[in-house]
């Protein structure tokens, strides 16, 4: 039966049309988004956890930066140390030289007095941006090194080290006077030696505590890398599926467009039998 009323054919095209307009414009905004999971309606979970894992990566990220500065402190003040190391090495070198009664005292005492000097200016410049970490009495640092998510509740991670009291080394080497006959000479070529011992000491923890920074913040870059590929793979859209699927629907849409134009021209075709 055929009835210009209802156009069954018409209603049927029709809804084939909406279909393929639909899966049309959905491909189209994957396409242009490049995104499979745009929001909770698509997929509640892929979407909550990548949402959380985007949200985890930004803060490794920016937790990184953070720890960027942190190293370049550690950085100088390992230089520093390593200065007053140095330094501390030729004072007792000149010390030990001093100990024979035929050398000039005063000559060596001038010079270990210039060192001196240079040990203190090294410890004042040793600073990045304000931060000592050398110039004062020791203390510990703690710094934020990353995120847990660890059996299902946020906390941060942190890394902890102690400053260095470069100034004390200074201030016990200045103080050495070889000329001063009141204590012995291998008793101030102790002292020195000791202080040389604590400079090696400074040196040392710092360069373990930059090493340490450098190597969290290479996980952290290696880990934002991880949690990215692994967002995409949940959220982002598959182009050449995408794109074949684009040409299909185009296809389809363009056959259900003549299907819809026959089915309407139907109920014409029935009225014009009874012309």
């Amino acid at each position: 039966m055929s009835s210009i009323l209802n156009n069954n054919s018409a209603t049927v095209a029709l809804a084939t049309l909406k279909n393929v307009n639909r899966g049309l414009n959905e491909t189209q905004s994957r396409i242009s988004t490049g995104l499979q999971v745009r929001s909770g309606k698509e997929n509640a979970a892929y979407f909550a956890i990548s949402e959380t894992m985007k949200g985890d990566s930004g803060m490794f990220k920016a937790i990184n930066e953070g720890m960027t500065a942190t190293k370049n402190s550690v950085a100088t003040a390992r230089l520093g140390a390593e200065t007053v190391k140095d330094l501390a090495n030729q004072m007792v070198e000149r010390i030990a030289f001093a100990q024979s009664d035929g050398v000039d005292k005063a000559d060596v005492q001038s010079e270990l007095d210039a060192l001196a000097e240079n040990m203190q200016s090294a410890i004042d410049q040793a600073t990045f941006n304000g931060d000592d970490l050398v110039g004062a009495a020791s203390s510990t640092v703690t710094v934020v090194s990353g995120i847990s998510r660890a059996s299902g509740s946020f906390a941060t991670t942190t890394i902890s080290f102690d400053t260095v009291d470069l100034q004390a080394i200074q201030t016990a080497m200045a103080a050495v006077d070889v000329t001063d006959t009141s204590t012995t000479m291998a008793a101030k070529l102790v002292v020195a030696e000791g202080q040389l011992s604590n400079a090696i000491d400074a040196a040392t923890s710092m360069g373990v505590t930059e090493k340490t920074l450098e190597g969290q913040m290479d996980f952290l870059d290696s880990l934002t890398d991880t949690l990215d590929s692994g967002i995409s793979s949940m959220v982002d859209a598959n182009m050449e599926e995408e794109a074949a699927r684009l040409q299909a629907y185009q296809v389809q849409q363009q056959l259900a467009t003549q299907s819809l134009s026959i089915a309407n021209q139907a109920p014409g075709n029935i009225l014009s039998l009874f012309r």
